[in-house]
């Protein structure tokens, strides 16, 4: 049985992290969705570490291969603790590769034994990130084609709560 863990922070998940969700589901017998457990200052996340792993699992609910789980700490221990021989990344755009790149290799000194797998993004989700996502819905903007029903939701409701918070302030 091939494991692997598809990790990320997915403040929000977005319609491209489905997309690579399914195709990683195709491919291996098991795909652990790893959310990134942080408050760190200069990712700054919008949901918290629960938020986020309820809208992850209600965007791949379908996929009955793929599970969601939360980590700290280095993503290669938490693969190795849980078994997985492979890790996930979706690459949008050229510029992507070179982070990415340096990224593999880090985890390949790490840990020798924990490949990397790349999927390319399908095309019609190149252009989105969920730093994108984020801005356009705190600025008023519909982001229902972009991210799974829940998540567009939960921006809104976020989206409304901080703009109220704002006029209160």
């Amino acid at each position: 049985m091939i494991r692997a863990v598809f990790p990320a922070t997915f403040d929000p998940i977005t319609n491209g992290h489905v997309d690579i969700a399914e195709r990683a589901a195709a491919l291996f017998d098991e795909v652990i969705m790893a959310v990134f457990d942080h408050e760190h200052p200069i990712k700054n996340p919008l949901f918290s570490t629960e938020e986020r792993m309820n809208l992850v699992k209600a965007a791949v609910a379908h996929l009955e291969n793929v599970r969601v789980d939360a980590y700290t700490g280095l993503t290669v221990e938490y693969a190795r603790s849980r078994g997985a021989k492979v890790l996930i990344r979706g690459l949008r755009v050229v510029s992507d590769f070179e982070s990415e790149f340096k990224m593999a290799h880090m985890n390949r000194q790490l840990a020798p034994d924990i490949e990397t797998v790349s999927l390319m993004a399908s095309p019609e989700h190149t252009f989105l990130s969920s730093s994108l996502v984020k801005e356009v819905a705190m600025l008023g903007g519909d982001v229902s084609a972009l991210v799974p029903p829940a998540a567009a939701r939960a921006l809104q409701e976020k989206a409304r709560a901080l703009a109220t918070a704002a006029v209160r302030g």
